[in-house]
């Protein structure tokens, strides 16, 4: 998986002129910041699941999992062993996801250890596979969701997850590289659905308060959200696929501009999100 797609070789393409070259090399630079931001985000996302879920299993103290009571989810249910573990495999299945696929877009560890690339790979899917029909469970079996609405926008990843995924392996059983390269990016922004929900939500809180416009979670926001979280990413990787493979100077500007707009919102977001994470690891009351 490569987060910047070879380029389709057009006569557009060999006769750049510089302003058209200088529109790509933007481009791609944005691509690398969204590509740097995402895997330190990832992997501070490890960090959390690991000290909070990880540690919480080793201990047997998985009671603190309703730390979380006050924003109204309470995934420790006193007698349900069955939910419990289901919900403890999924949140650390969370974290290999966090790792596995953040490696994989990395093209060097592709170029450099290629067999390593093909079975973290296939960890990957096997483990996001395996979360979208955990995740069938916990919505509609356990009632995991706040509400039906969020149920049924978990419900449509977990099945993007699972036609991602059948897409990503065809398309490399039939040795179609730059295909399956794109559709394992297409693949690698749904399975983390829930953390750019997270990170969103964080992202629209810190730009709210900052506006002075008193965010709050009863805002229509979160219901766009529900759905945006992986709706928006795959509608703006596919502006960045177009732009990277079309020589239209304005639009690889344009999307340079949106890109790094949003990446910086990101970015926010995940240091907000870093800061309630550490809340909720050190047992701290939440602050809203």
């Amino acid at each position: 998986m490569n987060v910047n797609p070879p380029q389709v070789s057009t006569p557009q393409h060999q006769h750049l002129n510089p302003h058209d070259i200088k529109a790509q090399t933007t481009l791609k630079i944005t691509g690398l910041f969204w590509f740097a931001i995402v895997v330190l985000g990832q992997w501070a996302f490890l960090y959390y699941i690991a000290a909070f879920y990880g540690v919480s299993i080793i201990s047997g103290d998985i009671s603190i999992w309703n730390r979380y009571e006050p924003l109204g989810s309470t995934p420790f249910k006193v007698g349900d062993t069955a939910g419990n573990t289901m919900f403890g495999i999924h949140a650390l299945g969370a974290g290999i996801v966090a790792f596995a696929g953040a490696l994989q877009l990395i093209p060097q560890v592709r170029q450099w250890a290629p067999r390593f690339h093909r079975w973290n790979g296939r960890v990957f899917l096997v483990t996001v596979i395996a979360l979208s029909l955990s995740g069938f469970y916990l919505v509609w079996v356990r009632g995991s969701s706040p509400n039906t609405l969020s149920a049924i926008g978990t419900t449509i990843n977990g099945l993007l997850i699972l036609s991602f995924s059948y897409l990503t392996l065809a398309r490399i059983r039939a040795k179609a590289i730059a295909s399956h390269r794109r559709w394992a990016l297409r693949l690698f922004l749904v399975a983390n659905a829930q953390w750019f929900l997270r990170v969103g939500v964080f992202s629209y809180l810190m730009v709210g308060n900052a506006l002075g416009a008193e965010p709050n979670l009863n805002s229509p926001f979160f219901i766009f959200w529900t759905f945006g979280c992986y709706l928006l990413p795959l509608a703006i990787l596919e502006l960045f696929l177009y732009a990277k493979s079309h020589n239209y100077t304005l639009i690889a500007w344009g999307v340079s501009a949106l890109v790094l707009a949003l990446t910086l919102l990101m970015l926010g977001g995940i240091i907000g999100l870093g800061f309630f994470f550490q809340l909720i690891i050190n047992g701290d009351p939440i602050p809203f």
